[in-house]
């Protein structure tokens, strides 16, 4: 009778505590995932400093001894992007030796470098330096990261959670416009330095990953971490999910005896349909996320303001810019889990295309037709030039158009497409392939980023702001149809309906998955008896 009584008592300890139950296993989740974050705030921080970098050399005060041109410039805004990749290809085979923890922290450190030599850089090779530093760092956090959060969350607080690291890197990429604003760039550097040591401090207080520790045999520890993740909660609560991860891990090295014949059938795996076509999927989110014309937009947002002749200066601007940014962000955190991502990436990338053609048509026919009306009625301003008149804001009223268009970009594209890829990436790839396919993708979004910022200058010396917003509107009207046709509705689905989906098994419908509340409480003490559900099991038993 022992057994029973401890079973009944725990299914009226789940049933006493109700909702608080619920939260009090939620929290310490939320609160590892939220540390983890500190790590890529601090990335975007990096992604946000070439932003009031690029002015700053290219238009130096009096006693500042760097001055670039703009070839130079262009690499300034990409250099770290094109080595993330390098990053990522190491990230796994770097960091896994460490653990997640560790590793997390341990990225911290070519971050601390960095920002020191930017602070005392004297040359253009010092800030290429720096640059590289930060992609590489950048790249390198991917598998720690990416893993950590997939192997401490459950299934129904997946995509809140992995949706609030692209917010974190939008908050890290506000902070420096709004420091910029603030502090000279070289003093922005010194004061990104306390958010690197903040997160290497912070990672003391949350436990290693539980899979982590039992791949090394560690199984007491590993049980320790279940029990502070699922709510600083008994061994009894979390027994059989530890028992699912050890007998996991007994499955792979059962797997590995033919290391060999393991090799090609990982090389067959990524020749397969059920990896091309999520990862062709994931590649082309990517593209259209950083052709929507929000990677430019964010890089030169000074450059682009001041081109644009924005009513308000154009560090307010940016800022402005900075903060829908991140009200995109938590618009999209709080409605994918209703929407689903369909509606988000149509509206997303609809708006965006329309918004980039308007501002294409207004500085190609609407401002010129403005100027030859101006002038052709103030006869009294014979001698002044076109551009000063345009530049006037007496005589144009309109010059808001452009800059309210763009800041709409910054909001759409950050509440859909920006973060439709790294949601995608936990969810669309199958189980034998996840862990490689995250790093490919992540490795092609970076390289579409790289050129993204690299062309641009270019483009708008050839195309001109007409040609190149036009081109960045058709690229998202282009892709909201094909997303029509290939972006299934994966909101809510089980990761291994996802899988069969992609493997011509079973298509997912567009309807968005949601737990009804009473099969959810019931939910609840079954996981609070068994153990908690983590996504590696969400085929078999997602709720």
């Amino acid at each position: 009778m022992a057994p029973l009584t401890k079973e009944n008592n725990l299914l009226n300890e789940a049933h006493h505590y109700g909702y608080k139950k619920n939260f009090r296993t939620a929290l310490p989740q939320l609160l590892a995932v939220s540390v983890k974050n500190l790590l890529l705030l601090g990335y975007g921080m990096t992604l946000g400093f070439p932003t009031i970098l690029i002015p700053a050399v290219k238009e130096p005060v009096e006693g500042e001894n760097l001055h670039l041109e703009s070839s130079e410039i262009s690499w300034i805004s990409s250099i770290n992007l094109i080595v993330v990749p390098v990053g990522c290809a190491l990230s796994g085979i770097v960091t896994s030796p460490l653990g997640r923890r560790r590793a997390m922290q341990m990225v911290n450190v070519p971050f601390f470098i960095a920002w020191l030599i930017f602070h005392f850089s004297t040359n253009t090779g010092h800030l290429y330096g720096a640059l590289f530093l930060t992609g590489l760092a950048g790249g390198l956090l991917e598998a720690p990261v990416l893993t950590y959060v997939a192997e401490i969350t459950q299934p129904h607080l997946r995509g809140a959670l992995t949706a609030t690291s692209t917010l974190c890197i939008t908050i890290g990429v506000f902070t420096q416009f709004l420091f910029g604003l603030l502090f000279y760039w070289r003093t922005v550097a010194l004061i990104n330095i306390i958010f690197t040591i903040l997160a290497v401090i912070a990672l003391c207080f949350v436990p290693e990953s539980p899979h982590w520790l039992v791949s090394r045999k560690r199984h007491n520890e590993a049980m320790e971490s279940l029990q502070w993740l699922r709510g600083w909660t008994s061994k009894e609560v979390v027994e059989d999910e530890l028992k699912d991860i050890q007998a996991l891990y007994k499955r792979k090295e059962a797997g590995t005896e033919d290391q060999e014949e393991t090799l090609k059938e990982k090389i067959v795996l990524y020749l397969d349909k059920t990896f091309l076509v999520p990862y062709f999927l994931v590649s082309f989110s990517f593209f259209v996320g950083h052709f929507s014309g929000m990677t430019t937009l964010q890089t030169y947002a000074v450059t682009i303001f001041q081109m644009l002749e924005a009513p308000i200066d154009k560090y307010y601007a940016t800022l402005i810019l900075g903060i829908l940014q991140i009200l995109g962000s938590i618009t999209c955190v709080m409605l994918v889990h209703y929407t689903g991502k369909r509606p988000l990436t149509f509206f997303s990338t609809a708006t965006a295309g329309i918004c980039c053609l308007l501002v294409a048509v207004y500085e190609g026919y609407i401002k010129s037709n403005l100027v030859l009306n101006i002038t052709t009625t103030f006869d009294d301003f014979n001698n002044t030039t076109l551009t000063d008149v345009v530049n006037n804001d007496l005589n144009n009223p309109y010059s808001w158009i452009p800059t309210a268009l763009l800041l709409i970009v910054a909001f759409v594209t950050s509440a859909g497409i920006r973060l439709l890829p790294w949601i995608l990436i936990g969810e669309v790839f199958s189980t034998k392939t996840r862990s490689g396919a995250a790093g490919l993708a992540s490795a092609i979004g970076y390289i579409f980023g790289f050129l993204t910022n690299k062309i641009y200058i270019s483009m708008l010396e050839k195309l001109s702001i007409l040609g190149t917003y036009t081109l960045y509107g058709f690229i998202c009207l282009i892709g909201c149809l094909v997303f029509y046709f290939i972006l299934p509705e994966t909101e809510g689905k089980a990761l291994i309906d996802i899988e069969n989906h992609f493997a011509g098994v079973k298509r997912l419908t567009n309807e968005v998955y949601k737990t009804k509340k009473k099969e959810y409480v019931e939910a609840s003490k079954m996981r609070d008896l068994k153990g908690t559900s983590n996504p590696t099991f969400e085929g078999d038993n997602a709720i």
